[in-house]
């Protein structure tokens, strides 16, 4: 069921500031009725993220500072898709042995979001990885900065959900993660998607 919808122009576009993750532009776009408005937000890289699930049905949750919000979160292993051409599965891939330190030895497409679509562009693909393993000890990536603070923990999933309902887990990808995972599970994974899946227009 569809409705008709307005098309919103752009007829103006300006970039404001320009970074490594992301950019802030003004748009002014035509509205409903007549008329144009200035609309301000943020053109970000967009990032992936793991629901790395093990064969004792625990996920792998990971404790890091964010900045913005001056607080420790509780976070799925994620990261920017900052390196041109990067496969998304390769980029969930590397981000969960960088941060985990494991591999999947299968991965598939568990949710896509946009992350804050008020003011932003970004679209975080989120992957169920399962088969995990430890990536050999002189092979582990190094980690700086947040990273170095990391903690590492495994939770049931079922844990893991209720620590969401009790808002205890807020950022919003492990929010989205975690619910799709119990609820995939309980349809017996047959809602997955394939790694190579597209990414919503």
């Amino acid at each position: 069921m569809s409705a008709v919808e307005h098309r919103y122009e752009v007829t103006d576009h300006r970039e404001i500031w320009s970074g490594r993750v992301f950019s802030v532009v003004s748009d002014e776009v035509t509205m409903p009725g007549g008329g144009t408005a200035a609309r301000d937000y943020v053109r970000h890289v967009g990032a992936v993220a793991v629901v790395a699930l093990d064969e004792a049905g625990q996920v792998v949750l990971i404790r890091q500072y964010r900045h913005p919000v001056g607080r420790h979160l509780w976070e799925l292993p994620a990261g920017l898709m900052d390196v041109s051409g990067e496969d998304l599965a390769a980029a969930a891939a590397r981000e969960l042995a960088e941060e985990a330190d494991l591999t999947a030895g299968s991965i598939d497409v568990l949710v896509d979001l946009h992350s804050s679509p008020g003011f932003s562009d970004e679209v975080v693909r989120i992957f169920l990885g399962r088969d995990l393993a430890d990536v050999p000890a002189e092979q582990r990536h190094d980690r700086r900065d947040e990273e170095a603070d990391l903690q590492v923990v495994r939770v049931d999933l079922d844990e893991a959900v209720g620590m969401v309902l009790a808002g205890e887990i807020t950022n919003a990808s492990c929010v989205a993660g975690l619910l799709a995972a119990a609820r995939a599970r309980d349809a017996g994974w047959s809602m997955l998607r394939r790694p190579d899946a597209p990414l919503p227009r």
